[in-house]
């Protein structure tokens, strides 16, 4: 009796040291009347976490009326290819449309959207669509109310950006075509939704329907957005949607604007910027480093100061200097390869030529692609 006793007992200390903090450090006790106690299984090794989707695109949204005009792409063999094809087998992985509400020639209409997003949508590339809220260009300089909405009360002007938004991206839902990115407005620091004086300076409709931002005012502006972004929400719940604007290496004018915005109670999920280092100094071609590493450190700084991800959704630098281009390219990428808060890199319209479409800060030669892409490749 006095043996089972003693073998009980030891056996209940066993089980007590090993049900004790750190007991898969502790020796087992082992003997001949005492059970052996195994060692837990040990756990499995947890899986990596997938690494962030890294967005390296290209807004294309010239591409239609490029083709209209019989332009034709090729790749560094020299086979005809189909552009948005040949920028994925370069590298590229995602792609950027503009959406203008009523233009003239019908580019970057909603039909014209769904012609191109179809092509994104078969190759497997994530899409970014960029509402201007305008029948052309929207930008710092002009941010001109679509012709059919001139007129409108800010009342009436809220129902029409969303549904307009709605009614484009409903669209591409309706095809199957998922989207990844919403912009909602183009460069939009002095806001949207304004008419442009012949000088070239904004002026506002009125007053009352005015989203100019100036100062601490933002007018409507704050409505506006909030209204298309719950509209990109309601067709595409998962859709981050992006607040843009231009000029990524001043740093003053970036703060002063996201700040206007947070106190404001804007609502958004990524801070969207463009950067052209070399754009309108020195005739087009100085040093490209001192705003490009202005603009990677503002990244950051960005970050930090409002707790969003950041993405540079437009990037651009002379198309007659390819070295310089992909050098600049190479320094954003290099400077923000281990920010898991950093969302990609969209090149605008690298596609394009000068003596194609006029236009001086693209990417290709002869229908083909420069050294300017090649960090893309990597």
């Amino acid at each position: 009796m006095k043996k089972l006793l003693l073998i009980l007992a030891s056996s209940a200390f066993v089980l007590c040291a090993s049900c004790s903090g750190g007991g898969n450090n502790e020796t087992p006790i082992d003997g001949p009347d005492t059970p052996v106690v195994p060692e837990p299984e040990p756990e499995p090794e947890p899986e990596p976490a997938a690494s962030a989707f890294f967005a390296k695109g290209a807004d294309i949204g010239w591409l239609t009326e490029m083709e209209a005009k019989k332009y034709k792409f090729y790749n560094a063999s020299g086979s005809e290819m189909e552009c948005t094809a040949l920028l994925k087998s370069i590298g590229f992985n995602s792609v950027r449309y503009r959406v203008w509400v009523n233009p003239s020639a019908g580019y970057n209409n909603k039909e014209d959207v769904l012609v191109k997003c179809r092509r994104a949508r078969d190759l497997g590339m994530k899409i970014m669509i960029d509402f201007h809220y305008s029948d052309t260009w929207a930008d710092p300089s002009k941010q001109i109310v679509p012709l059919a909405w001139q007129g409108y009360g800010a009342e009436q002007m809220a129902k029409a950006v969303a549904g307009h938004t709605k009614e484009v991206l409903q669209a591409l839902k309706d095809e199957k075509i998922d989207v990844e990115w919403v912009q909602v407005g183009n460069e939009v620091t002095p806001g949207m939704l304004m008419h442009t004086g012949t000088e070239g300076n904004v002026k506002e409709i009125s007053s009352a329907v005015s989203g100019k931002v100036s100062g601490s005012s933002v007018g409507h502006f704050v409505e506006y957005f909030n209204v298309g972004r719950e509209a990109v929400k309601e067709v595409y719940p998962d859709a981050k949607v992006i607040l843009h604007i231009d000029n990524g290496w001043k740093l003053a004018t970036l703060t002063w604007f996201y700040d206007l915005m947070k106190e404001n109670k804007l609502e958004y999920d990524i801070i969207g910027l463009s950067l052209y280092p070399s754009y309108w100094e020195n005739n087009g071609y100085p040093d490209w480093s001192t705003k490009t590493r202005q603009c990677v450190s503002n990244f950051s700084t960005l970050n930090k100061r409002y707790g969003k991800p950041v993405m540079l959704v437009e990037f651009g630098m002379p198309a007659s200097e390819p070295e310089k281009a992909k050098a600049a390219l190479q320094y954003v990428l290099d400077g923000v390869k281990d920010s898991d808060w950093f969302g990609g890199v969209f090149y605008w319209e690298p596609e394009s030529e000068k003596s194609r479409n006029n236009y001086e800060y693209g990417a290709f030669a002869g229908g083909k692609p420069t050294a300017a892409l090649d960090p893309f490749a990597e």
